[in-house]
């Protein structure tokens, strides 16, 4: 009897010990667990919905010459080309718009709600891209429904890049966010790359009728379920510590006033920060018209004005993009030991002196040194585009971080980056000059360079006040 008490007492013991233990770990090891896989969630989220994107556009690019003949009455290639590029731009018409809805909602609402949202309409349009019926099938209304559906898609991923930048680069340490930043970047190029491989593979593999008749669909109809999976992670993250700070401020305020009143995003920014969202406009003007020319639009200028084949053009912008996706972080890791403002007006130095000699390489349409001049634009851009998206997340206080970066950010993709391959294509076309492209990017380049001056060097300072 004695015996069993004891050993009754001793399983308690131990059953007890291992209860505190187990808490005692709980209490030690879960906050910081439960922060990490939320971090986790919002870079992977983040990661798929820019790859959506991009992978996206870049389809929408590289199979431009097939989509002209899918889309517009044949017979003059240079009029279907214009035509095509300018369906381009008019969907960035209302990235502008877009930008401001969705950055109004992300911060008065939240960055998650707004990103979980936008997400199924860009994905849906870009499904439905897959399902339109030829020009051959109900004449001008096949143009017209691809309009409507680009511009629903613009519309919808306008808030996409700058609201990913900013939930990733809140829930950032301040030593590193040049680098967690650099994720949104890499993810666009990466987005890019797939859609160059699957364009290389497909054009090598296929014929012309069958990419013509339904090839160039695959990739739009593969954005459905992809947008279906991002909406679900999304609907599973919380927003950032500092945005939850920020809010809760608010409330204490909006309990020791009358009124209980807040000032909408819309309005505190053009009332108080609109010297900052002129000068990010200039900043981004570069990377519009950069990202856009050496990454999407130089595949169709090697294979249609210079003359390469398109197998060639294509596979020189793939082994360029891996370049890339490697450069891109480690420019957002030179950004935070060097700062942000340094290596932006570094990259706008480097385009001014550059791009004119390297057009001229380019209209060799020689393999290994057009490949050559592709590698040096493309690792000039990533100094810009590795540091943009952590400069921006900097520049803007939260309570309008998302609105002042995603409207400077798409109003100069809208107005330059959207345009970019239809005015290098008219260029060319008036000029009868091959490199005018390339002087239009140097003037751009000099405008950033201008907006990089004016600007203040924000890599150091604590989100949460500015």
């Amino acid at each position: 009897m004695a015996d069993g008490q004891i050993n009754r007492r001793k399983v308690g013991v131990i059953m007890s010990a291992s209860a505190t233990i187990a808490t005692a770990k709980t209490s030690s090891v879960s906050p910081q667990s439960e922060e990490q896989d939320m971090v986790r969630k919002v870079a992977v989220s983040s990661f798929l919905g820019n790859f959506i994107e991009w992978f996206d556009y870049a389809s929408y690019s590289y199979f431009a010459t097939t989509i002209a003949l899918v889309f517009f009455p044949s017979g003059n290639h240079t009029v279907a080309m214009l035509q095509t590029f300018g369906v381009f731009a008019l969907s960035f018409v209302l990235r502008p718009i877009g930008a401001l809805f969705w950055g109004n909602f992300g911060d008065k609402k939240g960055r998650k709600g707004a990103l979980a949202i936008s997400i199924m309409f860009m994905s849906g349009a870009s499904f439905l891209i897959g399902c339109l019926p030829s020009y051959a099938m109900v004449g001008i209304l096949a143009p017209a429904l691809l309009l409507l559906l680009r511009m629903v898609q613009g519309f919808s991923a306008s808030g996409e890049y700058a609201g990913a930048a900013t939930f990733l680069g809140e829930y950032a340490p301040t030593s590193k966010r040049g680098i967690y930043c650099s994720l949104i970047p890499a993810s666009t190029a990466i987005g890019l790359l797939a859609g160059s491989t699957l364009a290389t593979i497909m054009t090598a593999s296929m014929s012309s009728d069958a990419l013509t008749s339904w090839g160039w669909r695959v990739p739009f109809l593969m954005a459905g379920p992809l947008g279906l999976i991002v909406h679900y992670i999304r609907t599973k993250l919380a927003d950032s510590p500092v945005y939850a700070s920020m809010t809760a401020a608010l409330d204490d305020k909006r309990k020791t006033t009358a009124k209980g009143t807040s000032v909408s995003p819309l309005r505190e920014l053009f009332q108080h920060h609109f010297k900052a969202l002129v000068i990010s406009f200039g900043a981004c003007v570069l990377n519009a018209v950069g990202f856009y020319t050496v990454l999407t639009y130089l595949p169709t200028y090697l294979s249609d004005t210079v003359g390469m084949a398109a197998a060639q053009s294509s596979t020189i912008t793939t082994i360029c993009l891996v370049l890339y996706v490697a450069l891109v972080f480690g420019m957002g890791h030179i950004s935070d030991i060097f700062g942000r403002k340094k290596v932006l007006i570094g990259a706008c130095m480097a385009f001014i002196v550059l791009t004119v000699p390297a057009f001229m390489v380019l209209n060799t349409a020689q393999f290994w040194p057009v490949l050559v001049v592709e590698l040096a634009m493309c690792a000039t851009l990533t100094a810009n585009d590795g540091t943009l998206s952590s400069y921006l997340t900097e520049t803007f206080p939260t309570s309008v971080r998302f609105t002042g970066f995603a409207f400077s950010f798409n109003l100069a993709n809208a107005i330059f980056g959207g345009t970019a391959p239809f005015i290098a294509t008219w260029l060319i076309y008036s000029t009868g000059s091959s490199i005018a492209p390339a002087w239009y990017m140097v003037a751009v380049a000099a405008v950033a360079l201008v907006a990089m001056i004016l600007s203040h060097e924000n890599t150091d300072k604590d989100l949460n006040r500015i």
